[in-house]
């Protein structure tokens, strides 16, 4: 079952105290930070319009195994273990505190590809104006 998971972001958001000022995003080849958890590999893309306390939030999952069982929980059968995160340039992924409607989470996707796609789509369908969404997160199962 595809479920999309942006509440997980609520309780973390509460610790990261998230500013309102935003960056631009550019099209360049961004840095990213990769964990292996368990079973997980995560991919931590870090895009210049990511609030240093976003990043923080965000690190949280890529480095916690707990954080991780919450955004992206065993998925059974055929419906495999891919998940994204997707965040809109203009508006982040937390914003005083709260997780941004427009930051879309959505697991259980037989690939990187489908989760990454389906995604974006959702944070595009969710944002106001503004450039479009990118993958800010994104986990796969480990080889």
């Amino acid at each position: 079952m595809k479920r999309p998971c942006i509440a997980t972001f609520m309780a973390f958001s509460l610790m990261s105290g998230a500013g309102q000022a935003l960056g631009e995003t550019s099209p360049e080849a961004v840095a990213v930070e990769e964990a292996v958890l368990g079973s997980s590999i995560v991919r931590l893309h870090l895009h210049p319009f990511l609030m240093p306390e976003e990043v923080s939030v965000l690190r949280l999952v890529l480095t916690n195994e707990q954080a991780l069982a919450i955004f992206v929980p065993d998925a059974a059968g055929s419906e495999g273990r891919h998940a994204a995160l997707a965040a809109a340039p203009g508006e982040g992924v937390v914003r005083e505190g709260k997780p941004v409607a427009s930051a879309i989470a959505l697991a259980g996707f037989a690939d990187a590809a489908a989760a990454d796609q389906a995604a974006r789509a959702a944070c595009d369908a969710a944002r106001g104006e503004g450039a479009a969404c990118v993958t800010v997160l994104e986990v796969a199962p480990a080889p």
